[in-house]
């Protein structure tokens, strides 16, 4: 068993209280009817909100393995402190509010917390109340914690701490953090093929994180509705299916610098040859960093059926040899360089703007993120020793007078 950190100034148990509390809304919201709204750090760890206006405040307790509420754990009592305030708030009796302590400690047998556990049977007549229960367990206790809170408890009238204490539920064995991706995967992804769900997860987990960093800064003052995350979750599943591909480069860029002037790349080498401007080359750039490594992440995931990518290249190949020939076909042998150029930047405005609407030049039918197939051009134009596709007619003639290749 891994020791306990020790060190008074760690932050590591709350920073992982932080995540359990991002991951449990995930999961509970999962198993709640979609129009119902989470809110984070509201009026408690997390408030779900109903259609109708009903609202559940959860307090979230990860605690150490083998942890056992009592009577007096300060666990339940602190949690009870914050409902107080919020019940008297509501209106009492009034309020619309229910509360619920998620904690993955267990209910002691012989605590009367158990009453608050799901599905426990109806006391019968001569059963002591919750209230009896809790004044009990609160007159046995010397703390200077729960002090103010038995104070705090004890203003209410009796109908209204049965009222109070009736509306708690303790949901005690609930999973931990690293426990709570495998429920998903396994309980709320069934529809997808098994060995895509780790991918469907993580692509759906950084979405929630994003949602979350966005709700807590005050960027969406809204709750995060179910109805979100199922249309999400659906969208991702789409990506994994067969005529289809995940796209999770989209708007990234490298982590160095981009140079437009000293790239010393060959398909950037081929853009200048053209005369193509330094924003366009940047953008050329991009879109070859993306389609690599989304192609990179496609292989890592497994997604890609054997030699897909090479035949995916012959295509392009032959789709762009043909348009070069038309391209091409009315340049002589002393053409002026200023109408090489020309015939070479229509060539590379086909293959930037054209072929995007030519579904057989698509790497599966589904696939119509642009950057996969430009950047596929320019990974053509970067092999070596000599490109696959060029662009400016004589671009073959000067590689090889450069490099020494034949052409």
């Amino acid at each position: 068993m891994k020791a306990p950190n020790t060190d008074k100034y760690s932050a590591g148990e709350q920073g992982l209280g932080y995540i359990y509390q991002a991951r449990l809304a995930l999961l509970h919201l999962l198993q709640l009817p979609e129009d119902t709204a989470v809110l984070l750090e509201k009026d408690d760890d997390l408030d779900f909100v109903d259609s109708g206006g009903h609202k559940s405040l959860a307090s979230l307790k990860h605690k150490a393995e083998g942890d056992r509420l009592t009577d007096l754990s300060t666990d339940f009592w602190k949690s009870v402190n914050i409902w107080l305030v919020r019940y008297k708030r509501g209106g009492r009796a009034t309020s619309n509010l229910r509360f619920l302590l998620f904690t993955t400690g267990t209910v002691s047998a012989d605590s009367f917390l158990t009453r608050f556990l799901p599905n426990q049977p109806v006391p019968t007549g001569d059963a002591a109340t919750l209230t009896e229960l809790a004044t009990a367990a609160l007159a046995n206790s010397k703390s200077q914690l729960i002090g103010p809170i038995a104070n705090e408890f004890n203003k209410l009238s009796d109908p209204e701490k049965q009222d109070f204490l009736e509306r708690i539920l303790i949901l005690d064995g609930s999973p931990r953090i690293g426990d709570i991706p495998a429920i998903i995967r396994d309980k709320h992804m069934r529809s997808i093929r098994r060995e895509h769900r780790e991918g469907v997860f993580e692509r759906l987990e950084g979405w929630w994180t994003d949602s979350v960093i966005k709700h807590l800064t005050g960027d969406r003052t809204d709750g995060i509705f179910g109805y979100e995350v199922s249309d999400k979750l659906s969208s991702f599943a789409e990506e994994y299916k067969a005529d289809n591909l995940p796209i999770t480069f989209r708007g990234k860029v490298p982590d160095e610098e981009i140079d437009t002037g000293s790239d010393p790349r060959l398909f950037v080498a081929q853009l200048r040859e053209i005369g193509i401007s330094s924003n366009r080359i940047r953008s050329a750039i991009l879109d070859y960093y993306r389609a690599f490594e989304q192609r990179s992440a496609w292989a890592r995931e497994n997604l890609l059926v054997s030699g897909e990518v090479e035949e995916y290249e012959d295509r392009l190949s032959d789709e762009w040899n043909r348009y070069k020939d038309v391209a091409f076909e009315k340049l002589k042998d002393d053409s002026t360089e200023d109408a090489l150029r020309e015939a070479g930047a229509t060539l590379y405005e086909w293959a930037e703007f054209e072929t995007g609407r030519i579904e057989s030049l698509r790497i599966r039918a589904r696939v119509t993120e642009p950057y996969v197939l430009r950047g596929s051009f320019h990974i053509l134009a970067d092999t070596t020793p000599e490109p696959r596709v060029y662009w400016h007619p004589r671009f073959l003639d000067r590689l090889s007078e450069l490099l020494g290749v034949s052409a």
